[in-house]
Formats: structure tokens, sequence, C-alpha cells
């Protein structure tokens, strides 16, 4: 099986990076399960990323910055399905699709804060990135603005080779522009912060939301549709 073939398929449909990591090199310390119980057999893992657009990101508009981040959304999904479902046909092996998001385990103690898999760690093994002391993964080529997701496999693959360049220099500069402040402790991000700041319209804010509402007025409850509409 050749490993450029695969890398130009899934180039071809939409992502911006593929990388591979045998499944002994990885080095995955973050998970609500084991990879062997997500995909018996496994035997490798195909990571690819997908980079946030800066436009999207420039704009004070909630809506523009929204639209930007569920439409790359939407084509990781797309395209990890649609590869992992190439693979099975073509390369007649198991394939997992792994998302960069939803769904998540919400239970306790994840409560949505911990995926099935550590795609950052699975990125870093598959050779297109480092991690750094405040910043949980830089790309060489597109910084930070990237997200990831995978393919389980018991494809046999070998590892793509290491990234050996140092991509943080500790200047402080991502502490210092975090809204959240949750970099302010030494080697450490805090999700719940990240969270709350950065996802004002994921589930916590949705229940936040609903539970103002039912208890609000009918006059109220127009205009807080209004509001949040807008």
């Amino acid at each position: 099986m050749n490993k450029e073939e695969i890398r130009q398929m899934v180039l071809s449909i939409g992502a911006d990076v593929v990388g591979f990591a045998a499944v002994g090199d990885l080095s995955i310390k973050a998970g609500t399960g084991s990879r062997r119980t997500i995909l018996p057999g496994i035997r490798s893992m195909i990571v690819m990323g997908f980079r946030e657009l800066d436009g999207g990101l420039a704009s004070d508009i909630g809506r523009i910055s929204m639209h930007s981040r569920l439409g790359q959304m939407d084509l990781t999904k797309s395209c990890t399905y649609r590869m992992a479902k190439a693979f099975e046909d073509r390369y007649k092996v198991k394939a997992a699709p792994i998302p960069a998001s939803y769904p998540l385990n919400m239970e306790a103690p994840y409560m949505g804060l911990v995926a099935d898999i550590s795609l950052r760690h699975a990125a870093v093994a598959a050779g297109w990135g480092s991690s750094a002391a405040t910043i949980s993964f830089i790309s060489p080529r597109f910084g930070t603005r990237i997200i990831f997701t995978a393919i389980l496999t018991d494809m046999e693959l070998a590892s793509d080779p290491p990234v050996t360049e140092i991509l943080c220099n500790e200047c402080g500069l991502c502490v210092d522009a975090c809204p959240a402040n949750a970099l302010d402790e030494e080697g450490k991000t805090d999700n719940m912060k990240c969270l709350r700041n950065s996802q004002p319209f994921g589930i916590g804010g949705a229940i936040g939301f609903i539970r103002k509402f039912t208890a609000a007025p009918p006059d109220q409850q127009k205009a807080m549709i209004m509001i949040r509409s807008s």
C-alpha cells in the first residue's frame, strides 16, 4: 500500500495536511477509551489537518466567524467519512473515522472536554507538528490555526518522520493574547475558561439561554429571541 497514493487521495478532497502514525509509535495519553477498544486490530492512524480561514477569524461579526467554523467542521466530517469509506472500498481494510468534535462524551468527569482520542497527540506522532509549553499544538505551515481528524485502520503503515524543528520560542504572546486568561498557569490550559469564552453558542450557552428563556415573561421571550438571532 502506497502512502503517497493515500496522501494525495486525502489532499484531493479538501484536507490541507496528512500524516501517518504506526500504532506502536503513538504516545497518546488523553482519551476516554483505548485505541484498541475503539477499533480492535488497529495498526495505524491517518491524521488529517484542516486550516482555519484567516478571514473568518479576522471578522468581528459573530455570524461571519461562526459560518466559517461551521463550514470547516462540515468539511472535516465529510472528508473523514469519505476517506474511511474509500480505504475500505479500495484496500479491503477496516477504517474508523474519528471526528474533530461532536459527538463527545458528556458524562462526568469528561464533560465534553476529553475526546475518545487525543488528536493533537496523534498529529505530533504523525509528523506534522509539535507540542509547546502553552499552546497544545503548532504546525510549521499553519501555526495554531488548524484542527484535526483521524482514521483508525488495521492497514499497516509506517510513521512519518517527526518534526524536530523548535516551533515555540516561549515568547508569551499567546498567554498575553488569550481573551479567557486560560493560559495563565504555566504549562497548563484551563479548559473550562477556554470553553466558556470560545464557545458562547455551545451546549453550555444553549442550556443557560433555555433556562432564562423559560423563566421570562412572553414579551421578554420575544426580545430574547430577536437578540439571540441577530
